[in-house]
């Protein structure tokens, strides 16, 4: 019987080994990359229309700007600077010490070198605005706004959204499936050179 046992026992033994190990890489390695690494969130409303929806599982990456600048074109999740607790989704538009032109609905950007450019965003619900707003960003600040723009509360309404409030960059897209990829909504602008002149306040 003795015999017979000693094979169960090892077994037994290495079940518990194994078990032990997948807990040991979960503290190690899953935990501290979803705390600090990688979170995910949920969309909750359609202020990012078309490019993602209402309950899209997004996965945001924390740490790429602690080795590079956001970036225009970049989705991101930040904290509104109205009330930390809520989370936002939009897409930076302007960058520190650039001046930004919407003359209905027409994006102007002066950047921080003086080029004057106009953005062709295809990715956007067009607005029927009537309103022109000019707005200069002090060093650390940010203009976001959502792709739906007749439907996004951002930094048209509220203002610059500082650095220190962005959280992280929407790097992979998980739901729904059929939709599901690496940097959803990643676009690319071709700088070309306006001659639309600066509206002012």
């Amino acid at each position: 019987m003795n015999a017979y046992n000693a094979p169960m026992s090892d077994t037994g033994k290495g079940l518990l080994k194994d078990l032990f190990t997948l807990a040991l890489l979960i503290v190690v390695v899953v935990i501290p990359i979803r705390v600090f690494v990688v979170s995910p969130f949920v969309v909750d409303g359609e202020s990012m229309h078309p490019t993602f929806e209402n309950l899209d599982y997004l996965i945001v990456d924390e740490l790429i700007y602690d080795f590079k600048a956001p970036a225009r074109g970049d989705v991101i999740v930040f904290r509104y600077p109205g009330n930390p607790s809520v989370f936002y989704i939009k897409r930076i538009i302007g960058l520190p010490g650039e001046t930004l032109s919407i003359n209905h609905g027409t994006v102007t950007v002066t950047t921080a070198d003086g080029q004057n450019i106009g953005l062709a965003e295809p990715y956007i619900v067009n607005e029927d605005a009537t309103y022109t707003k000019k707005v200069s960003l002090n060093p650390g600040e940010y203009f976001v706004m959502g792709d739906n723009r007749p439907n996004s509360s951002d930094s048209r309404v509220w203002g610059p959204l500082p650095k220190k409030d962005i959280i992280g960059r929407v790097d992979l897209r998980l739901l729904p499936v059929k939709e599901s990829g690496f940097f959803p909504g990643a676009t690319s602008y071709a700088p070309q050179a306006s001659t639309t002149e600066l509206v002012t306040p």
